[in-house]
């Protein structure tokens, strides 16, 4: 039994997976964050399929990109039980959940996540289910000129973007409402077939995946940042004397 766990963003969520099957599952919204609803969700999730964290087989973790203290809560809560447990831990990037339904159509596909400023975080796919390039923010007017011909456009930031997307591509746009349980779902899901695969991760090096980081008192910035990587600040010249 694998325990999935997404704080990505306002909307959040806990499943149980066995072998190929999602057995439990709990999706919410928080106003604020989620440090207070997060771990009475996965003891109630556990205590009503009769489990405790040592019969885990994995925890699984959503990466980002999205809310920059919602991830580290997640990520946080992950490490602890997998540390606890022993048990081994899996990350999947968020914006690979939002596509993961659709990646098996045969048309290309778009996941958006808000990144504020009126920009969204976003990944593209191919036809035949394969990224095309890396996670990156972008202006809906950037975004347009990427996709040519049809595209499923999908992720929670993509009813934000509804107009711009669909004054742009029109009938080639096929647009995905979101469900905040879906997400969930998607990483039950991954996380299963990369444990049953072996494609675990180290505990310690395990990081959420910022596409920029918060604006406390600096401009955002864009580009993809691990948690941690920050400019190293110079030392202060001391006056003449």
């Amino acid at each position: 039994m694998l325990l999935a766990i997404d704080t990505s963003t306002r909307y959040a969520g806990v499943a149980l997976v066995n072998e190929d099957r999602v057995v439990a599952s709990h999706a919410w919204h928080a106003t604020y964050n989620h440090t207070a609803e997060l771990m009475p969700a996965v003891v109630n999730i556990l205590e009503h399929s009769g489990l405790s964290a040592s019969e885990l087989d994995g925890v699984a973790v959503a990466l980002g990109p999205g809310g920059f203290s919602a991830l580290r809560v997640g990520i946080s809560a992950a490490k602890g039980l997998s540390l606890v447990a022993k048990k081994p831990i899996i990350g999947v990037g968020t914006l690979d959940l939002e596509a993961h339904p659709y990646l098996h159509t045969g048309v290309q596909v778009c996941a958006l996540i808000e990144a504020g400023r009126e920009e969204c975080a976003t990944v593209l796919f191919g036809p035949g289910g394969v990224r095309t390039r890396e996670d990156r923010v972008c202006t809906a007017v950037e975004l347009m000129a990427e996709i040519k011909g049809p595209a499923i456009f999908c992720g929670e930031g993509v009813m934000a973007w509804q107009d711009h997307i669909t004054g742009a591509k029109g009938a080639d746009a096929q647009i995905i409402r979101p469900v905040p349980a879906a997400r969930v779902w998607a990483l039950a899901v991954l996380g299963q077939e990369k444990l049953m695969a072996g494609e675990t991760d180290d505990l310690a090096s395990l990081q959420p995946e910022y596409l920029r980081m918060p604006s406390i008192g600096v401009r955002k910035q864009r580009g993809r940042l691990l948690q941690g990587r920050r400019p190293i600040p110079k030392p202060a010249r001391r006056p003449a004397r």
